[in-house]
């Protein structure tokens, strides 16, 4: 009794300090944005009296020379990358991770800044200087707004952009804040509120590089016109190897999940996901593989999360569809799909608190499902035409129950065959759920496939051991065998090819072909985690991709085959091309940026700045320089000789409040351009490390790129009401008539260049399912090349 007392003051104890210490995490959740604001604000206030003492003798003539106009309108309108008295950040400097207590998808959150208590103010981020003395005060990454009766969000309809004609300069707005983006002083006439029409050119899906096999399983098949059909990001690719032609299903608008075939061979039926924003809700899409229009979508506003598993029956022909949702509760399905272009669900029941990750209908007996997952097999029933009844299959001494049935198959005579975590072979005899047979250590490890080839042999596929075994299916004599090589990756499923080859999806993304006999190769290769880089070659058809997997590769896109990988320590972000097209550099996310030879793949120079990651990375026209942008807030510079393999490094550029985030050149190569997170616009001299203060003298400097999302000629790629993170990535055809982005929303947007009209027309183009973090056109602007980040995809975009 005592110790029944004991225990529930113990519990109300530990309720109440719980409640306390939730109270006191909300508080300083509630000041932490006033903190950040001081810091930042303190910051930029230093920045501006060192620019000011670096510029007094210049100062007093330049003021002479301004118009009361100019100097009044720059006091009451600070704004981002301008010279004002207010400063370069006053208006726009709040970071993107900071807006609502919200890191921005694109990138991870930024760390707070440590702490630091400088000699002098003097020493404060200055600037001017190449190399800061040891004592100075970076501003922090994730700093807010300095002062927040300039840059408070605007509550309500978004503010319009107004265009300063005496001035030259556009003022708009990101989430509430000002920025102002000087025109160039030849501008003819201009009116913002006019819409600027999208491009006569258009977008039109070429290739799509990639494969999720990671987590999807029973997502690969041969169709009977000799393609292959399976799914990566939100397109469904039906890939002939023979003639190297894609075709792609488009209809879904999120992650595809699962597929199936229809009996017939012709008709597929996909499963997508729901939408992060639960706009776009999960439902199952019927369509015809030859023509690749959609006959019905069925399920939407049925399914909760995602439709994980489908079927179509067999003994009668394909005329229903079992689906399961991915619900806490794994709802099973079935629908009666002809009968409107909604189908009709005929039935529907709870499946198992427990994941289900896969589901079939017999192929013999009508009206009987059955799905597994985790630690059961249930075959199932539907009774009285409406009713689904449930039996479980037993586990006997003849086998330890598994902890995940993975996988199953049926044999000619109509028994089910089950592949579990355990390595064990499960064979159940027809018409009942007891076991009739058991392999056991069929497989070191867990079973991921079972298929059944066209002699009436049973393939199974190991994960841990990655081994195809072939079994005759009387006895279960291993026939023969072959271990899958470890570059391609533990094995997720199986496929019947072309003749007696084989096709395998594996857990790496790879799909690979062969036969037990002959060695197994690639013939699509993908990303396994997120992936931000891309590098576009200068004069061939080839690009680059590098991502958080540790992994890069150069692709051709005539091919459209990889021509080399090359695995190195740490996650790389972003890449680029030396001048030359010989040399690539890496930036990783562990502050260090490595050197490629393109022909030996050798690495050549490896350097490391800060001690953040770095997030951009790009040489100079001339190719004497590279400039590195870092999540520590600077820009590192360095000289380039011998044909870029050898690296001196000139100093760091600092000055931003947040993490850089894009960079551009000069066509001489004499200036660099800069966006950060907190919305600002930098100018910089980087032969000297030193800011150029005054960004309207910056207004007819013509720029060799347009990676910088943040500037006069790409005003229009930001939608209204943007939150200043919709935009993760944009670029400029080398012909300097077409801008392309990548945004938050899975989409690729084409638009007119210079898209300097707030209201700009643009094409929109879907395919991604994740935030589409990088595009860049080819050399020869005939091709767009675009990245997903989580979705791991990489598509080729053909410009008509």
């Amino acid at each position: 009794m005592d110790g029944d007392v004991l225990e529930d003051m113990i519990s109300h104890e530990n309720g109440a300090l719980r409640e306390r210490v939730a109270d006191l995490e909300k508080k300083v959740a509630e000041q932490n944005d006033d903190i950040v604001c001081l810091r930042s604000a303190l910051a930029d206030i230093v920045r501006r009296m060192n620019a000011v003492e670096a510029n007094k003798g210049a100062s007093s003539s330049s003021h002479g020379s301004s118009t009361p106009r100019r100097t009044g309108d720059h006091m009451r309108s600070p704004a981002g990358g301008t010279n004002n008295r207010y400063g370069a950040r006053d208006a726009h400097s709040s970071s993107n991770s900071y807006q609502g207590y919200r890191p921005s998808p694109r990138q991870p959150a930024a760390k707070p800044a440590a702490k630091s208590t400088p000699a002098s103010m003097k020493k404060w981020s200055s600037s001017h200087e190449m190399n800061p003395p040891s004592g100075t005060l970076t501003p922090s990454r994730g700093a807010a707004s300095p002062l927040r009766q300039f840059s408070s969000p605007v509550k309500g309809p978004a503010r319009e952009p107004v265009f300063h004609a005496d001035d030259g300069y556009l003022r708009m707005y990101l989430r509430g804040r000002a920025l102002n983006m000087y025109a160039p002083s030849d501008l003819a006439e201009y009116d913002s509120s006019k819409a600027l029409a999208p491009p006569a050119a258009k977008l039109k899906l070429e290739w799509v590089y990639g494969y999720r096999g990671r987590d999807c399983r029973s997502n690969l098949f041969l169709l009977p016109t000799g393609e292959m059909v399976f799914f990566v990001a939100a397109v469904v690719v039906l890939y002939n190897v023979d003639e190297q032609i894609q075709r792609h299903y488009l209809g879904h608008t999120d992650d595809v999940k699962c597929i199936t075939l229809h009996p017939n061979k012709l008709l597929i039926a996909t499963g997508q996901v729901a939408g992060i924003d639960r706009r776009e809700k999960p439902h199952v899409r019927i369509w015809d593989s030859v023509s690749l229009h959609t006959l019905h979508v069925i399920g939407l506003g049925d399914f909760d999360r995602a439709v994980c598993c489908l079927s179509f029956s067999k003994a009668d022909g394909g005329q229903y569809l079992c689906a399961v949702d991915e619900a806490n509760e794994h709802v099973l399905t079935v629908w009666d799909w002809h009968k409107t272009d909604k189908g009709h669900k005929v039935a529907e029941s709870k499946s198992s608190g427990d994941a289900v990750l896969g589901v079939e209908f017999h192929p013999v007996e009508k009206n009987s499902i059955i799905t597994c997952g985790k630690g059961h097999i249930n075959f199932w029933s539907i009774e009285g035409g409406n009713t689904l009844v449930k039996k479980m299959g037993v586990f006997d001494k003849q086998v330890e129950r598994p902890k995940y049935v993975l996988c199953i198959a049926f044999d000619d005579r109509g028994n089910c065959l089950s592949g579990d975590s355990n390595g064990n072979i499960i064979v159940w005899a027809q018409g009942a759920q007891k076991i009739a047979k058991v392999v056991s250590g069929a497989h070191d490890g867990g079973i991921f496939s079972l298929c059944i080839s066209n002699d009436g042999n049973l393939i199974s596929g190991g994960g841990k051991d990655r081994t195809l075994v072939i079994w005759e299916t009387e006895y279960f004599n291993k026939i023969s065998s072959q271990e899958i090589s470890e570059n391609f990756g533990p094995i997720r499923t199986i496929a019947l090819g072309k003749g007696n080859m084989i096709l395998v999806g594996t857990t790496r993304n790879n799909i690979i072909q062969g036969t037990i006999d002959l060695k197994f190769s690639a013939i699509v290769q993908g990303h396994v985690d997120e992936l931000w880089g891309l590098a576009v070659h200068p004069n061939h058809h080839q690009f680059l991709t590098c991502g958080y997997d540790k992994q890069i590769f150069l692709w051709d896109t005539l091919t459209h085959s990889t021509i080399w990988k090359k695995e190195i320590q740490d996650g790389a972000h972003t890449g680029c091309f030396h001048p030359n097209g010989n040399i690539v550099a890496i930036a990783t996310l562990s502050a260090r940026w490595m050197v490629i030879d393109m022909m030996t793949r050798e690495t050549v120079a490896v350097h490391s700045d800060g001690n953040e990651s770095l997030s951009c990375i790009v040489y100079s026209p001339d190719g004497r320089f590279i400039a590195i942008g870092s999540r520590d807030n600077c820009v590192y510079v360095y000289q380039v000789s011998d044909d870029g393999t050898k690296y001196n490094r000139i100093g760091r550029c600092t000055g931003h409040s947040s993490f850089v985030l894009h960079m551009d050149w000069s066509v001489d190569s004499q200036f660099l351009v800069t966006n950060s997170g907190d919305y600002e616009i930098l100018f910089w001299s980087p032969a000297i490390c030193r800011q150029v203060t005054q960004a309207s003298a910056m207004r007819d400097v013509e720029w060799a790129s347009q990676n910088c999302t943040l500037g006069f000629n790409v005003c229009g790629i930001w939608p209204e009401g943007s939150d200043g993170t919709d935009v993760n990535s944009c670029c400029r055809s080398h012909s300097g008539q077409l801008a392309a982005t990548a945004d938050d929303y899975g989409k690729v947007k084409l638009f007119t260049y210079p898209c300097n009209r707030p209201k700009s027309g643009f094409h929109v183009y879907g395919g991604h399912s994740s935030h589409v973090t990088n595009v860049q056109f080819l050399y020869n602007d005939m091709r767009l090349i675009s990245t997903g980040g989580k979705d791991m995809s990489v598509m080729q975009w053909q410009v008509v």
